[in-house]
C-alpha cells in the first residue's frame, strides 16, 4: 500500500496529510500525539488502507511539516478540533471516523462530541475520555496547572508542568533531540524495567530526562529507522509548537466550560496497554469512563503493551480498530 502525501488548507493554517487506501472508501482520520507525527500510524496506514478505507492521517499543527504556531492561544482544544473540521471540509466525505492516540485522543473525543455531525464515530487510544476534561487532575474545578501544582506541593515534579516551562523544557529537550526521544520512547513503553524509571526521585526543578530508563538496544517496534525519522522531524522543527500542548492546559480549561460533563453520545472504542502509564497512573478513571461513553463498542487494554499503542503492538490495534470499523460503516452512512 503507497502512502500519498500533500498538504492542505485547514482552519487557516496548512496541514501536512498521509493518505493510503481508495479515496472512495469510507473515511478514518488518525491524530497522533507528543512527540510524534503521522509516521505513528505508519502500521495502521497500511493494514487499515489495504482493508479498503481511506486513511487519513496529519501531522497535527505544531507538528512535522505542518504550520507551527508559537502562541499557546493557538493549541487550545477548540481550535484543534476546528483543524479537523477544516481537513474533512479538504477530503471527498460528509463525514469521517475519528480515532487519536495521546495528546491527538482528547482532540478525537471532542470532535465527537462537538460535531458528531461530521464524526459520528471515534476510537480513543491510551486516554480515556474524562469528561471534556483534557488533563487528569484530582480538583477539575480550577485550572490544570493549580491542581497540578496542590498535588505534587511546592517542591514536587510534576511531567506537564515541566513541559509548560516556556524555553526550558525546549532548550533541554534540544541538546540531544536523538538520545532525548530514544529515552523518552523507551522509558513509556512495556520495554523498560519499572524499577529503572525514577519519576518519582524528581523535585521541581529537576529535567524529566533524568528519570528515564535507557534502552540497551532498539526494540522491534522502534528501529533505528523510525527513531531517525522521528528525530529528523524535531531536529528541523524544534519542540516550541508541539510543547504548546501542555501549554494550553488552563486556556482550554476555560474555554471547555460549556461541555464541561459531556458525554460523547456517538458510537465509541477504546483500546491501550495495561502497562501504559495513563491506565496504570488513573486506574478509576480507566474503570469509570465507559459511563461517560455510553454507545462505548469496545474496550480493550493489551497485555504487555506500554503507552506507543498502535507502534507497541500494531496487530492487535489493528484487528481492534477494523473490527470497529466494520461496525460502524456496516450501513453505509458513517466516513462517506
Amino acid at each position: 500500500m503507497n502512502i500519498r502525501h500533500r498538504i492542505v488548507p485547514a482552519n487557516g493554517i496548512r496541514l501536512h496529510i498521509a493518505e493510503s487506501g481508495p479515496a472512495d472508501g469510507p473515511c478514518i482520520i488518525l491524530c497522533h500525539g507528543f512527540p510524534e507525527s503521522w509516521y505513528s500510524w505508519r502500521h495502521q496506514l497500511k493494514a487499515l488502507g489495504d482493508a479498503g478505507y481511506h486513511v487519513v492521517a496529519p501531522d497535527m499543527r505544531g507538528f512535522g511539516r505542518s504550520s507551527h504556531p508559537l502562541e499557546v492561544s493557538a493549541f487550545t482544544q477548540p481550535k484543534l478540533v476546528g483543524d479537523l473540521v477544516g481537513l474533512l471540509a479538504e477530503l471527498p466525505h460528509r463525514t469521517a471516523v475519528i480515532a487519536g492516540h495521546d495528546w491527538g485522543a482528547p482532540v478525537a473525543w471532542n470532535a465527537a462530541l462537538f460535531r458528531p455531525d461530521l464524526f459520528p464515530a471515534v476510537i480513543g487510544l491510551s486516554v480515556p475520555y474524562y469528561g471534556a476534561r483534557t488533563t487528569f487532575t484530582y480538583d477539575h474545578t480550577i485550572p490544570p496547572s493549580q491542581s497540578m501544582r496542590r498535588e505534587v506541593g511546592p517542591d514536587g515534579f510534576h511531567y506537564q508542568l515541566y513541559f509548560s516551562q516556556i524555553g526550558r523544557a525546549e532548550a533541554d529537550i534540544e541538546k540531544d533531540v536523538r538520545g532525548w526521544l530514544a529515552g523518552f520512547f523507551h522509558t513509556l513503553s512495556a520495554d523498560a524495567p519499572p524499577e529503572e524509571v525514577r519519576l518519582a526521585e524528581l523535585r521541581n526543578g529537576d529535567r524529566l530526562e533524568d528519570a528515564f530508563a535507557r534502552p540497551k538496544a532498539r526494540p522491534a517496534w522502534m528501529t533505528d529507522a523510525d527513531l531517525d525519522h522521528y528525530t529528523a522531524e524535531f531536529e528541523r522543527t524544534g519542540f516550541a509548537s508541539a510543547l504548546n500542548y501542555y501549554r494550553a492546559a488552563d486556556l482550554t480549561w476555560h474555554e471547555m466550560a460549556p461541555w464541561r460533563g459531556a458525554h460523547i453520545k456517538v458510537p465509541a472504542a477504546f483500546i491501550a496497554g495495561e502497562g501504559d502509564v495513563v491506565v496504570v497512573a488513573n486506574p478509576d478513571i480507566v474503570k469509570n469512563f465507559p459511563n461517560e461513553v455510553p454507545d462505548l463498542r469496545g474496550n480493550l487494554l493489551i497485555p504487555n503493551c506500554g503507552h506507543w499503542t498502535q507502534q507497541e503492538r500494531p496487530d492487535e490495534t489493528n484487528r481492534f480498530m477494523l473490527g470497529f470499523l466494520k461496525d460502524v460503516t456496516a450501513d453505509g452512512r458513517t466516513g462517506r
